[in-house]
């Protein structure tokens, strides 16, 4: 790996409108191109928009959906990324032989692609959860991962894209304010701190600085970045959508876990950071990759009947 100049973006979207988001993304992309940046992160699903989604038919998500690399989503970020010299990734629905995925792009300068299908889906009973792990080479030197939001909690993910050799891994959410049953989880933002920002902008400031926001991220995603020795592009969606607020937070994190770069904005952002090649070497993920027992772990591969389809966990059927 080299050193590379990356930024990581915080964006709200519009439900439904895939040409406003796409010309959002062109605008934040050239203001990151005045700042040098080689690679940027987009959050999940911003181009068609995301909780939404989970109220539509399979019809309503078939019209929103694009194949991937024909669509006209991949081609719009294609030609950006040659035009801004920039690796750029962004979310949507894909659609593949009538099946749907939650799958982030990932275009780069020299017109090839990656695709990561969201592994750990949820957002609707249509949407099917991908297979594969995604780990490629960029043209910028570096080896990069793709996981798409819920993907980041579980730690087996990281690690294996971390064993396939991953030096940086974009992880684009749509994450805070959520609603969950954990008595110490995330809980609703009051919607009307978000209409009033502009005017009295510190009470959702606080809201997405607290539990609900960024100290719920605190409470794992450096691990992940520290555990496995890769810098994290962390990009999240903010503001409204649907009946949930999502409390931005864009980040960058090195591989010890340390937060490099931050916004502590309420409105759309995104923060820039220089990875610097010789902090990983000798990062403690990295030992500790090398340090490990592959031997005792075959266990982690067993079943333990307490396993369940992610969309069925989110849509009451625990069963």
């Amino acid at each position: 790996m080299r050193d590379i100049r990356v930024a990581a973006v915080q964006m709200q979207h519009v439900a439904g409108d895939k040409a406003a988001n796409r010309n959002r993304i062109a605008e934040l992309t050239s203001r990151a191109a005045d700042s040098g940046v080689e690679m940027i992160a987009f959050p999940e699903m911003c181009v068609t928009g995301y909780w939404f989604v989970r109220n539509l038919s399979r019809d309503e998500i078939d019209a929103l959906a694009e194949p991937i690399p024909e669509g006209e989503t991949t081609a719009f970020l294609l030609e950006l990324s040659r035009r801004c010299g920039m690796t750029i990734g962004a979310g949507f629905i894909e659609r593949a032989d009538g099946t749907y995925y939650n799958s982030y792009v990932v275009a780069m300068p020299d017109g090839t692609w990656a695709r990561h299908r969201k592994i750990n889906a949820f957002e609707s009973l249509h949407i099917s959860s991908g297979t594969e792990y995604t780990v490629f080479d960029s043209p910028h030197g570096c080896r990069v991962g793709v996981l798409i939001c819920y993907d980041n909690n579980l730690i087996e993910n990281p690690r294996i894209t971390a064993l396939k050799g991953a030096e940086i891994l974009l992880a684009p959410h749509q994450t805070g304010g959520c609603q969950t049953i954990s008595p110490r989880g995330m809980k609703h933002i009051d919607p009307a701190l978000w209409a009033h920002r502009r005017e009295n902008p510190e009470p959702l400031r606080a809201q997405f600085q607290g539990p609900n926001g960024r100290a719920w991220l605190m409470r794992w995603l450096p691990s992940r970045a520290h555990d496995n020795g890769m810098f994290l592009v962390f990009s999240n969606g903010i503001g409204t959508d649907d009946d949930e607020i999502r409390t931005g937070h864009a980040m960058v994190l090195d591989p010890y876990g340390e937060v490099i770069a931050e916004s502590d904005s309420v409105e759309d952002d995104l923060v820039v950071a220089n990875l610097i090649a010789a902090d990983l070497p000798q990062s403690t993920g990295r030992r500790w990759l090398r340090a490990r027992r592959p031997d005792l772990y075959s266990s982690l591969t067993i079943p333990t009947g307490i396993e369940v389809d992610t969309r069925k966990v989110k849509f009451g059927d625990d069963s």
